[in-house]
């Protein structure tokens, strides 16, 4: 027994000491963070010093030379919270997204950019995209495509009219649960959450609830705020409005699929640098004649450039005339695809270079 509880009580004090380790660690590099932005200010440099290109070569450096026992995720997640405090000592980032709290969109925010932010919640897409242009948030998070219901054509509209960059993306998987104040099943009236999170739970729903009145609200955070008073009703939402809202949850991941996946968009005011693993999205349109999408993607595979998505959406300039969403692998800046790009270019009647941006990082 002796053997035992000195054993634990050397590890607790080798803890002890690493964790002594960790926070000077920590410090020490919060102060070189300070510096960096010292030296920048004096060089003139105004605005957010928060670099996408750079934090994601620090994130997948982690992931590389993570030795374990934590998980890639883990490990990334420990680095990008250390990384969002350090930079929040001059200002925190002022981030607006899809709201009200609580919804997937604030915890795509919170993963891409961590914990140290000024979260900007705000009731419609446009208006994210306007409280950035406008200055009044350094970036922006808005959703762009899901796994199982498809692209988000709000989205993919506002780049029609704004100027913005695409500055990054965050991939994050959905998982819905059931949180509310009542103790069972049996005891739910009625449930809230928006339509797309009730149609990806509508199998489950049908099997465990199926007689409960569905009622459609704007948002999955609107719904958590809905029931978080009462003890017959329930929301379907992600563990970030049950945290919110402080809502104990009664069944968890109750999805249909278990790969449902959304993807958001980060959008800000400055193109990005190459940071090695990149993407770019474009927005052309061409005259409508036979074969001209065929010549309007020929560059690219002449080029060798990977094109691994291709949306169309009304332009909004005449009847039947459409706009062209191309992402691509690579950065605007290296050579195959800026050849690419040269030669799109001459073919489209419309060409715009939405932003190339680092692929996002688990």
């Amino acid at each position: 027994m002796n053997n035992e509880a000195d054993s634990l009580q050397a590890l607790r004090e080798h803890i002890d000491a690493l964790d002594r380790q960790i926070q000077t660690l920590i410090s020490e590099r919060a102060c070189c963070a300070q510096q960096v932005g010292v030296i920048k200010q004096a060089a003139g440099a105004t605005g957010n010093f928060y670099r996408p290109e750079r934090e994601a070569q620090v994130l997948r450096r982690v992931i590389e030379t993570n030795p374990g026992p934590l998980s890639n995720e883990e490990m990334a997640r420990l680095f990008r919270e250390i990384m969002s405090a350090c930079l929040a000592l001059e200002e925190p980032l002022k981030i607006a997204f899809l709201g009200p709290e609580g919804t997937f969109t604030q915890a795509a925010a919170l993963k891409h950019f961590g914990q140290s932010i000024h979260s900007i919640p705000l009731r419609a897409i446009d208006e994210v995209f306007r409280e950035v242009e406008a200055g009044s948030a350094d970036y922006g998070v808005v959703p762009v495509e899901n796994s199982t219901e498809g692209v988000v054509n709000h989205t993919l509209d506002m780049f029609l009219q704004s100027p913005l960059c695409i500055c990054g993306e965050v991939q994050m998987r959905i998982n819905h649960h059931l949180i509310t104040r009542a103790a069972t099943l049996g005891e739910i009236r009625r449930i809230y959450s928006h339509r797309q999170s009730l149609a990806q739970c509508r199998e489950w729903l049908n099997l465990n609830l199926p007689r409960i009145e569905q009622i459609e609200v704007g948002s999955n955070g609107e719904a958590a705020s809905r029931v978080r008073d009462a003890t017959d009703v329930a929301a379907i939402a992600g563990q970030c409005a049950a945290d919110i809202y402080k809502l104990p949850t009664l069944v968890r991941n109750i999805e249909d699929e278990p790969n449902n996946t959304t993807r958001f968009l980060i959008i800000g005011n400055q193109p990005i640098a190459p940071s090695g693993d990149d993407k770019t999205a474009l927005l052309v349109t061409s005259l409508n004649r036979p074969g001209a999408l065929f010549k309007l993607l020929e560059p690219l595979a002449r080029h060798n450039v990977s094109m691994n998505r291709i949306e169309s959406r009304p332009s909004r300039r005449g009847m039947w005339d459409y706009v062209f969403f191309i992402d691509l692998d690579g950065h605007a800046q290296d050579s195959p695809v800026a050849g690419a790009l040269a030669e799109l270019r001459d073919q489209a009647s419309l060409f715009r270079v939405l932003g190339s941006y680092p692929k996002g990082v688990l």
